[in-house]
């Protein structure tokens, strides 16, 4: 196997981390912990979660188990009160680093080798697939929230609606969201 599904996967990752941050940037530092509902989670919360999630099953990626004994998953859904926006961009950064950094040493035949997550076997195709999907879903949620709370200030991290004819077919081939440098 050749590097392309490896490149891909790392340029999947760093657009998700991309989306994520031009997502929370739209936002005032109150409305990283504003809720829909009660039963909701915060961008925060998401965040700290994600953080969490990344660095648990990216430390050791190849040699131990995706969930670490230490983490506290429980925990990454609860804060203790309002996190400034620097203590959420530390978690998000910090399980992204770690993250970027595992997927970005991987060599082509680490593709085929298993790895273990809460004891479960999983290829490693398998694995950071399983990661992109679980990470999409998150910051899916976090895009959401923040246009909610930009309301009509909210910019756009695609293609307008509306506006695809403008933009014509292709442009985004590269996976590169638009005002992002490659």
């Amino acid at each position: 196997m050749d590097n392309v599904y490896l490149r891909d996967v790392l340029r999947t990752f760093r657009n998700y981390k991309a989306l994520g941050e031009g997502a929370m940037a739209q936002v005032a530092d109150a409305d990283l912990h504003a809720l829909v509902d009660p039963d909701a989670n915060s961008i925060a919360v998401i965040v700290k979660h994600v953080g969490g999630n990344l660095k648990s099953r990216f430390t050791d990626f190849l040699t131990s188990d995706g969930e670490k004994q230490d983490r506290n998953r429980d925990g990454e859904f609860e804060l203790d009160g309002p996190a400034s926006r620097e203590d959420v961009m530390r978690w998000w950064n910090e399980g992204w680093r770690v993250a970027l950094d595992a997927i970005g040493a991987l060599a082509p035949d680490d593709t085929t080798r298993t790895i273990h997550i809460r004891g479960e076997g999983f290829a490693v195709i398998e694995a950071l697939n399983r990661s992109a999907g679980h990470t999409a879903y998150h910051v899916g949620q976090i895009v959401l929230l923040a246009k909610h709370f930009a309301g009509p200030n909210w910019k756009s991290l695609s293609i307008p609606k509306g506006q695809s004819a403008k933009h014509g077919h292709g442009q985004f081939k590269s996976g590169i969201i638009p005002g992002q440098k490659s």
